[in-house]
């Protein structure tokens, strides 16, 4: 089953990378016009179109964006002659991943809590509470709740991820995870502070979706006949929950986490166009606005390569605490 999801991830990366090439293609506007300017010299776009063959048949330029793409080459800006993408990437990635990642960390507890407490007192006013906020997480846009929280905490910093000029010595650009793994609690205490707001603002729709979707696992779990049984035998609330209830109703909560987790990457554009986040995101809406399609094409690769790599860590997470999915495959 691994080596039919492997080769299918493959074959999703390829037709990516060509609806990539051909969206990108087709747009109206002219890239290297773009970059000179509606009163360029003609020579001078033709020579530039010729240099990045523009020029050659369609079907040309699709077999070589394909063999570049192959070879890990991403090319460089329009809009910044000389800057390698791959280098803004290697700095944007990270912080993408890592906020992304702290509003996961904080959507997933805070989600499975609060769908664990419904659950637990169904139709009644925990479950009623925890519902409405499950709504309006879903329902107040993003952008909208980005700009409540800076109106709201004004001496929160936004727009970088450390202070200009702060003195450090990590290795990699996940700057809070990696301070709080070497044990540099100062700095990761700055990096968080930086990290908070657009955290927040970023997990209140997971944070809802995790709620209701545990809501509804527990209580198809509740009803079971095994989970009387162990009521019964006289094994605590406490127990019932984390060592019968919850391992099987995670399945459900695994999969919703996994694809919230793949419309976060791609919803953090908002929220770092908001918060001046120097991520994916940003990078993304700076290239839309000079028409730089070499970056915006690198950049919906890089996305589309993300989703492909978690819908593979997904079914193998499956394969893994599922031990029907495990039998299904051998027989």
């Amino acid at each position: 089953m691994l080596v039919r999801r492997l080769a299918q991830a493959v074959v999703t990366m390829l037709i990516a990378v060509l609806a990539i090439f051909v969206a990108v293609r087709v747009l109206p506007a002219n890239p290297v016009i773009a970059q000179f300017g509606q009163h360029a010299v003609p020579e001078k776009i033709e020579k530039e179109m010729e240099e990045r063959g523009w020029n050659k048949p369609l079907w040309q330029q699709a077999i070589a964006f394909v063999g570049q793409m192959a070879q890990g080459n991403l090319g460089e800006s329009f809009a910044r002659p000389g800057e390698k993408i791959s280098t803004r990437l290697s700095q944007a990635v990270p912080a993408t991943l890592e906020l992304t990642f702290a509003a996961m960390l904080i959507a997933i507890p805070v989600g499975v809590a609060v769908g664990t407490v419904a659950a637990l007192w169904r139709n009644s006013w925990p479950d009623w509470i925890s519902m409405a906020i499950a709504l309006l997480g879903v329902s107040i846009p993003v952008f909208f709740l980005a700009i409540c929280l800076i109106v709201a905490f004004p001496s929160m910093p936004t727009g970088y991820r450390l202070p200009p000029g702060t003195f450090h010595d990590l290795h990699t650009e996940f700057y809070f995870f990696e301070s709080l793994l070497t044990g540099q609690f100062q700095l990761a205490a700055i990096s968080a502070r930086h990290l908070a707001l657009p955290a927040i603002a970023l997990s209140t729709i997971p944070l809802a979706v995790v709620s209701r979707v545990t809501r509804n696992s527990m209580l198809e779990v509740f009803d079971a006949d095994y989970l009387r049984t162990a009521r019964a035998k006289g094994a605590s609330l406490l127990r019932v929950i984390v060592r019968h209830a919850f391992p099987n109703a995670s399945l459900s909560v695994l999969n919703i986490v996994g694809f919230q987790l793949g419309m976060l990457l791609s919803g953090a554009i908002l929220t770092e166009t908001v918060f001046n986040w120097p991520g994916l995101g940003r990078y993304v809406v700076d290239a839309i606005r000079d028409y730089d399609y070499s970056v915006v094409q690198a950049c919906a690769l890089v996305l589309a390569c993300i989703f492909v790599t978690l819908n593979l860590t997904l079914d193998v997470l499956f394969l893994v605490f599922d031990p029907r999915l495990r039998e299904g495959n051998r027989s």
